[in-house]
């Protein structure tokens, strides 16, 4: 795991880095810290990083800026902080969880489990963000139809059939989506109220028909549970 610790107080930032380094031992790749907004845009410009444990006060600068510029990418937020009033505001932007300052080592484990493969943050996204014409626009979880992998990254595709390319993988995704979405095919992620039946095809395929028509592929092995959750 490739970790950015964005925390303008050096005390904190070592003791994230020790609490970090205990947690997951030779599972940690990289840790890199980051004291300034315009530092951590940098390292996030220049590196690849798995989850950033983002302050939300960052001396002359707000946290909630670089949250709401880095909704676009590949990685996952925790946030760290003794803003806890922000905290609704800050899980709108889809953060995995929100520490609150002081923390225990029993607390950023918690949150850490909730990057990792089948974790899930501890509430869901209420938007989404995409890069657009150099700056970020946030969409509404609600105009999301589906969201289609597509190699490293994903396509968001709204209700109106606009497309958005996203920097999160569909597994990324799954930690941060709400229940009304389901993991279909290994390809598609679909929200469950569009799908109005499924088919079964020859040689053991089945397709969920959606309510506009388009019919998108079930994976075998989540056939039983997606037509669970319709009936």
């Amino acid at each position: 795991m490739r970790i950015l610790v964005v925390e303008d107080e050096p005390a904190i930032a070592r003791r994230l880095v020790q609490f970090c380094s205990k947690i997951l031992g030779e599972q940690l790749e990289v840790s890199v810290v980051a004291e300034t907004y315009e530092a951590a845009s940098a390292q996030i410009a220049a590196l690849t990083f798995d989850v950033m444990l983002l302050d939300l006060k960052l001396q002359e600068r707000d946290g909630m800026e670089l949250l709401a510029q880095s909704a676009c990418e590949s990685f996952h937020t925790v946030i760290v902080s003794a803003n806890t009033d922000q905290a609704l505001r800050a899980f709108e932007y889809g953060v995995v969880d929100f520490i609150s300052k002081p923390f225990t080592l029993e607390r950023v484990e918690q949150a850490l489990r909730r990057v990792q493969p089948g974790g899930r943050a501890a509430h869901f996204a209420r938007c989404l963000g995409v890069r657009k014409h150099g700056r970020v626009e946030l969409i509404s979880i609600d105009d999301v139809l589906y969201i289609e992998g597509a190699d490293k990254y994903s396509e968001i595709v709204l209700k109106n059939g606009r497309r958005e390319l996203h920097g999160k993988t569909l597994a990324a995704f799954e930690a941060v989506l709400p229940a009304t979405f389901s993991r279909i095919h290994k390809s598609f992620i679909v929200r469950l109220s569009a799908v109005t039946r499924i088919y079964a095809l020859e040689g053991g395929r089945h397709e969920a028909e959606l309510k506009n028509g388009l019919r998108l592929p079930v994976g075998r092995s989540r056939f039983q549970e997606i037509k669970s959750r319709l009936i």
